[in-house]
C-alpha cells in the first residue's frame, strides 16, 4: 500500500515538473516572437504597416515641425512683415504705422493662410512618402498602381487633417485598394490660431483686446499680452495640456513718444 501511495507522489510530482517546462517553454516561445515578430511577420508574407499607417508615420514628424514653425512666427512660416521678440520673427497680424489709429488686419482669412503655409512645407515630402510606400509594397512582391492626386491640409478642433484623392491598387494574389488618403494629427494650432483671430479683430475695431475673459471661459488657455515701447503689442497664446502655442505681434493705437508724460505735464 504504502509502495503505490509513493508510485501516485511520484506521478503527481513528475505532471507537476512537466506543467512547469512547458510553462518555461511558453514563456520563451512568447518572448522570441515578440522580438523577432518583424521578422516572422516578413517572412509568412503579412504586411507590416498598412498605406494608412505607413503615410501617417511617414508624415508625423514634417507635419508637426511645419505647424510650429507656422504658430511660432505668428502665422507664416517665414514672415515678410513681422516684429523680432526674443529672437523670434513674429507676423503682425494687425498694424498701422500711423499713431492713435486702429489697426488693419493683415491676414483676414488666418485659417486658410496657415493651412496653405503647411501644404507648402510638406509639399515635397507627401511627394516623397507615396513614393517610399510604392516602393515598399513593390519590394514585397506587389503589383503597384498609384495614383496620385494634390491634397489639402485642413486645420480642426485639436487636430490637422491631410485629405487626398490618392488611390494605391496592390495586387499579389487577391486585390486590394485604397482611396481617399484621410489622416489625421493631434494639435492644438486650429483652437489657439482662432483665439488669435478673435484677438485680432479686438485690435481693429478697438485699438486693444481683453485677454483675461479668454482665459476665465476657456480655463485650458494661457494669453500672454506684452507691451513694446514702440507700440507693438506681442501676444503668446499657449494650451496648458500640450504646450502647443500661438503667437504674433499687433500695432494699434500706438501713442508718440513722451505722449503721457505731456499730456499730464
Amino acid at each position: 500500500m504504502k509502495k503505490r501511495i509513493d508510485m501516485l507522489d511520484m506521478n503527481k510530482r513528475g505532471q507537476v515538473t512537466i506543467f512547469i517546462i512547458l510553462g518555461i517553454i511558453i514563456v520563451a516561445l512568447g518572448i522570441i516572437f515578440y522580438m523577432f515578430y518583424p521578422q516572422i511577420r516578413a517572412t509568412f508574407g503579412f504586411e507590416v504597416q498598412s498605406p494608412y499607417g505607413f503615410m501617417q508615420s511617414c508624415l508625423e514628424e514634417d507635419i508637426a515641425n511645419a505647424a510650429t514653425a507656422v504658430a511660432l512666427h505668428g502665422g507664416s512660416i517665414a514672415p515678410v512683415f513681422n516684429y523680432s521678440y526674443l529672437n523670434e520673427e513674429m507676423e503682425y497680424l494687425c498694424y498701422t504705422n500711423e499713431y492713435y489709429k486702429t489697426c488693419t488686419v493683415q491676414q483676414p482669412f488666418l485659417i486658410n493662410h496657415i493651412e496653405e503655409e503647411i501644404e507648402n512645407e510638406i509639399k515635397g515630402k507627401v511627394n516623397e512618402c507615396f513614393n517610399e510606400l510604392e516602393d515598399s509594397f513593390r519590394d514585397r512582391g506587389y503589383d503597384v498602381v498609384l495614383r496620385q492626386s494634390d491634397f489639402k491640409v485642413d486645420l480642426l478642433p485639436k487636430r490637422i487633417a491631410l485629405n487626398t484623392n490618392t488611390t494605391l491598387s496592390l495586387k499579389k494574389e487577391d486585390t486590394a485598394t485604397y482611396e481617399s488618403f484621410n489622416i489625421g494629427f493631434t494639435n492644438s494650432l486650429y483652437d489657439l490660431a482662432s483665439i488669435a483671430q478673435n484677438i485680432i479683430e479686438w485690435e481693429a475695431t478697438y485699438g486693444d483686446s481683453e485677454t483675461t475673459a479668454y482665459m476665465d471661459y476657456y480655463h485650458d488657455l494661457k494669453i500672454e499680452k506684452i507691451k513694446q515701447t514702440d507700440g507693438t503689442t506681442i501676444y503668446i497664446i499657449s494650451d496648458k495640456n500640450t504646450g502647443d502655442k500661438f503667437q504674433f505681434a499687433s500695432r494699434s493705437v500706438a501713442w508718440p513718444p513722451g505722449y503721457w508724460n505731456e499730456k499730464f505735464e
